[in-house]
């Protein structure tokens, strides 16, 4: 009872980040260390291209030298503003109260050093439309989004006197950059809830498992129990009366009754202590996420597959168990492993499921099969099927392939 209540609390962690989790990074959501800040500030130096023209300017040399002293602080102002909101942003995960007044700053630095500059300068205003897409709450964001769009309209209209066309030219990406931070705002927010709602369901499966199992353990005890009270109490019956035969036989019968009840509970406990492929997928990405590899799986891995057998399916899953296990141990470096499920026929007209996971690691090199694998590919033959072990793509990395036969269900239409 104990390691199928550790089984089922196992399931309900799988469906929260564990801790050092690394799993695959949503744009717009909150960075988990260093390095992934790291590279997200490096994707968006990226699209500074925009600063180009405001640097052209100062570097043209027609603003006097006090002017183009101001004018490059006020740029260095604006960028460092502009990155100090997505570390904060980043850091603090939703939007962060402080970060109002760095808007407030970035929003006059563009409004002034467009007016003053000329529209060389009108660039700034798309960087500030992503920004306030991306700090204002979403119920704002893209009305914030629109008023920025309209300012960059009447600014423009006043600094370059340009045509109508060449505004919309100006003001659609300004609003498409920051529409798009609003939508990617909105997407994080549904995975956040998407990843509550799935943590309250492993919480209300592992309940719901408990209930199950302490039901199964009152059928399965509760007359056992009380038969062997009531025959203890009449073989003492018989004792106190002096019949030895008969208080025998009542004893013989609690021995009986109490063999069986126990062989009962190691049945229904065996049940529950059967790994299958939901359990163990979940697992895995637990597992492989605290040492920073991402789980790549479809959705129709952990659906009933039509002619899997119960020993089979149950294989399987220890073929997932131990191929994980082997590259949380040994593929340093990996970043992705990834599981999918397939079928085969093999030269002599048997159908298979194949069981196939593969990581990115430094491969096998020379080393041979350790006893893993080895005690893997004996389970796998007790059902009859086999384990393939090869590199991954491109001679990088490390496959297993898991193969059991399919019933004759598998091959109907």
């Amino acid at each position: 009872m104990a390691s199928t209540q550790q089984e089922a609390d196992r399931t309900a962690q799988s469906a929260r980040p564990a801790v050092g989790e690394r799993p695959q990074h949503i744009p717009g959501a909150p960075v988990e260390n260093r390095r992934q800040l790291l590279v997200k500030l490096c994707w968006m130096l990226l699209w500074m291209f925009y600063l180009a023209y405001p640097i052209g300017d100062l570097a043209s040399g027609k603003h006097g030298t006090a002017a183009t002293a101001a004018g490059a602080v006020a740029l260095a102002a604006f960028l460092a503003s502009y990155l100090g909101l997505v570390i904060f942003r980043s850091a603090n995960g939703d939007w962060w109260r402080g970060t109002y007044p760095l808007v407030g700053l970035m929003a006059a630095i563009a409004l002034s050093t467009s007016l003053a500059f000329g529209g060389q300068w009108l660039g700034l205003f798309t960087y500030l439309s992503v920004t306030v897409g991306a700090v204002l709450p979403i119920r704002y964001a893209l009305r914030g989004v629109a008023a920025i769009t309209v300012l960059l309209i009447a600014i423009a209209s006043l600094v370059s006197r340009q045509p109508l066309s060449e505004l919309a030219a100006l003001a659609l990406p300004t609003f498409l950059s920051g529409a798009a931070m609003t939508g990617l705002q909105r997407l994080v927010g549904t995975m956040r809830e998407l990843r509550e709602a799935r943590e309250v369901a492993a919480h209300l499966a592992a309940a719901e498992e408990r209930l199950r199992l302490a039901r199964d353990m009152h059928d399965l005890l509760g007359h056992s129990l009380s038969l062997i009270t009531l025959k203890s109490e009449l073989a003492g019956r018989f004792m106190d009366a002096g019949k030895e035969e008969q208080a025998r036989s009542q004893v013989a019968d609690i021995e009986q009754v109490a063999r069986q009840s126990l062989t009962d509970v190691r049945s229904a406990v065996s049940g529950y202590r059967k790994p299958s492929l939901t359990v163990e997928l979940a697992a895995a990405r637990t597992a492989l996420a605290t040492t920073g590899v991402a789980l790549e799986a479809p959705s129709t891995l952990t659906e009933e597959h039509p002619g899997l057998g119960g020993p089979e399916a149950e294989t399987l899953a220890w073929a997932l168990r131990e191929a994980v296990t082997n590259v949380v141990r040994h593929a340093e470096g990996a970043t992705l492993c990834t599981v999918a499920l397939d079928e085969t026929w093999d030269g002599e007209g048997a159908r298979y499921a194949v069981l196939e996971i593969t990581d990115n690691g430094p491969g096998p090199g020379k080393s041979t099969p350790g006893n893993g694998l080895s005690g893997l590919d004996e389970r796998l033959a007790l059902v009859g099927g086999r384990l393939e072990t090869d590199t991954g793509r491109h001679g990088k990395g490390f496959k297993v392939r898991a193969l059991v036969p399919l019933g004759l269900t598998a091959a109907r239409p």
